[in-house]
């Protein structure tokens, strides 16, 4: 997976950098991929494919609608590689390999990603509108991700980490959701993060382990 550049991505990364609401920060950023392989992808892609394919040959029958069923697809199978993939460009000091289809989730449309910013992204979307005249945050996103992936086209993909050691969760993150637009046309992924971190923690608030065993958090008080 090679990285793209595109300009009109860094307007809304710069407003996503660091947005402190107070308590809370938002975070977010958005990059393109091109789906040619590069370096270590190509090696990766054929031990993703290998898993795969050893995972439905000792697969029981299935539902139709089961995952294992969907990935019989080479499609479906490359679609899937690619995701992981561009995971390990983001995170390149973070093994990938163990992901497993059901961590992905299909949104279908736009309408899916949109429900979702629209619900957590609400004051963020606040202030970008008081600082820009030219539509909002969302009709930005939108109008950007045509511009690279030519939206219409894409499929949209979320991706659920599933475990605690997963670079996405942060310390102190409050939430994070993770997505993916694939165009198979243009051979092209967009990923775009965005998570809220509690300021409590970075300002010396307790979070982890705040809820301490019976009492444990009492001892030192007078009751």
């Amino acid at each position: 997976m090679k990285y793209l550049e595109y300009t009109p991505f860094d307007r809304i990364n710069a407003f996503l950098d660091d947005l402190n609401l107070g308590e809370r920060t938002i975070k977010g950023c958005i990059e393109a991929y091109s789906c040619k392989h590069t370096g270590t992808d190509k090696r990766l892609s054929l031990s993703l494919e290998n898993e795969i394919l050893d995972f439905l040959g000792n697969s029981p029958d299935v539902e139709d609608s089961s995952p294992v069923d969907y990935l019989s697809s080479r499609s479906s199978r490359k679609m899937l590689i690619y995701l992981i993939l561009t995971l390990s460009h983001m995170y390149p000091d973070y093994d990938f390999s163990a992901v497993k289809a059901h961590q992905f989730f299909t949104e279908e449309t736009w309408e899916g990603f949109k429900q979702i910013f629209d619900s957590y992204m609400f004051d963020a979307s606040k202030i970008w509108a008081e600082a820009n005249e030219d539509g909002s945050l969302l009709e930005t996103l939108y109008k950007t991700l045509d511009e690279v992936i030519n939206l219409p086209e894409c499929e949209v993909y979320s991706y659920d980490p599933n475990s605690d050691a997963d670079p996405f969760i942060e310390k102190g993150a409050l939430w994070s959701y993770n997505f993916f637009f694939y165009n198979r046309k243009l051979k092209r992924v967009v990923s775009f993060r965005f998570s809220c971190l509690s300021n409590l923690v970075t300002d010396g608030f307790p979070m982890d382990g705040y809820y301490e065993e019976d009492g444990e958090i009492f001892d030192d008080m007078d009751m």
